[in-house]
């Protein structure tokens, strides 16, 4: 299969489109993937390729503050990461939008990413019943836990937190799927992550799944456990979840 890779702006978001050369002007189930922290959307274009491979229009868009939006890191700690999210969150609309108005879309959307991505894949869950399936690979459900552990460790080294930090990130609230478990409404979502993960601990996303794969709103999540492994994603992983996504794209879930 010819594989077309399209880089272009979406109401100035760069993005990579990764689509069946010869299934352009079809309307295909969409998948939006989202890179990693200090990375760029280039750097997973082989998931974009592997999804592509399965009949699916890819977008793979570089996230506020990376790739060809890089900026200087703030020196406040973590504001620059959280500011990133809050960016991909802010612009899904406009990037699931585009594809439907351009009848490039069936209307079918899943929403995948690593690390960063992992973590807004899972905020984006809260917001949007019309995603169909996602993907999180090394990502967090928990994100205001995981804000607070940065802290901690940030505080252990004697960086220095304003008190109302948190408040700054209060919009985390709202978009933290370990808060609002039951917005799942038993869509499919496959979880990978590494138990050596010294970026993301396992833990958190061990929690989440003990306490909600056994329910009705959590009957659609998958996880499957990387023995041994780091915060790093290898090929097969990349290959499960776009099998994920494949098993999944002819489900419509509606509510």
């Amino acid at each position: 299969m010819a594989t077309k890779v399209i880089k272009k702006e979406i109401n100035t978001i760069p993005i990579i489109e990764v689509v069946d050369a010869n299934r352009m002007d079809e309307m295909l189930p969409l998948v939006i993937f989202y890179h990693g922290w200090q990375i760029s959307k280039d750097l997973v274009l082989t998931q974009g390729r592997k999804l592509a491979a399965r009949g699916f229009r890819v977008c793979l868009p570089d996230a506020p503050n990376h790739g060809e939006r890089k900026q200087t890191l703030s020196p406040i700690p973590s504001v620059t990461f959280w500011n990133s999210i809050q960016g991909n969150l802010f612009e899904f609309e406009t990037l699931r939008n585009y594809f439907e108005a351009n009848k490039l879309s069936n209307g079918w959307v899943g929403v995948g990413g690593l690390s960063m991505g992992g973590i807004t894949t899972c905020a984006l869950l809260t917001h949007y019943p019309d995603i169909q399936v996602a993907v999180c690979l090394m990502g967090e459900p928990a994100m205001v836990d995981y804000r607070n552990r940065g802290i901690e460790r940030a505080r252990e080294f004697h960086v220095d937190f304003s008190d109302s930090y948190p408040d700054l990130l209060s919009w985390q609230e709202k978009f933290d799927l370990s808060h609002k478990p039951e917005l799942l409404r038993g869509r499919p979502i496959y979880f990978w992550h590494g138990t050596e993960d010294p970026k993301i601990p396992i833990d958190s996303v061990k929690r989440f799944v003990a306490d909600n794969q056994n329910t009705e709103h959590g009957r659609g999540i998958v996880f499957e456990i990387g023995e041994g492994k780091g915060h790093l994603v290898h090929t097969d992983t990349m290959e499960k979840a776009a099998e994920f996504f494949e098993q999944h794209k002819d489900t419509w879930v509606s509510f």
